[in-house]
């Protein structure tokens, strides 16, 4: 297999396994310019200054895929408001979500997600029936 050419990699680094991040590091690692590793291993400099920082911060581990979910989600509806709206539609089978977001408007509910986003709620709690 020629450098470069790694099983399982794309030039958009988006199959990387660690091992083939390993390979790129090492080879900087001993000397070689990353503009040239980047080149080699088809992958951008920006990728492997990443890879770098994480190798030296985690060793071997720190080049392992992480995940992409975000640590916090400040916009998503509190609990407590989805489980009201759970509650309100199975109480009221035939209540739209348009109808779900005055009934919590009129019990002094604060930020009372819009219809679309409690359309949302409904369905991801399996409380539509698409008929």
């Amino acid at each position: 297999m020629v450098m470069g050419e790694m099983e399982g990699s794309t030039a958009s680094g988006g199959d990387w396994t660690a091992e083939s991040r390993l390979l790129a590091v090492t080879e900087v690692l001993n000397g070689m310019a990353i503009a040239e590793v980047a080149r080699r291993y088809g992958t951008s400099r920006q990728s492997l200054y990443t890879w770098l920082r994480r190798f030296r911060e985690g060793g071997r581990d720190g080049l392992n895929d992480r995940s992409h979910r975000p640590h916090s989600s400040p916009t998503r509806v509190p609990v407590e408001v989805e489980l009201m709206i759970c509650q309100q539609r199975r109480s009221h089978p035939g209540w739209s979500a348009r109808r779900i977001v005055e009934e919590l408007a009129s019990l002094g509910i604060e930020n009372v997600p819009n219809p679309s986003t409690i359309y949302r709620i409904l369905v991801r709690n399996g409380l539509v029936n698409h008929e």
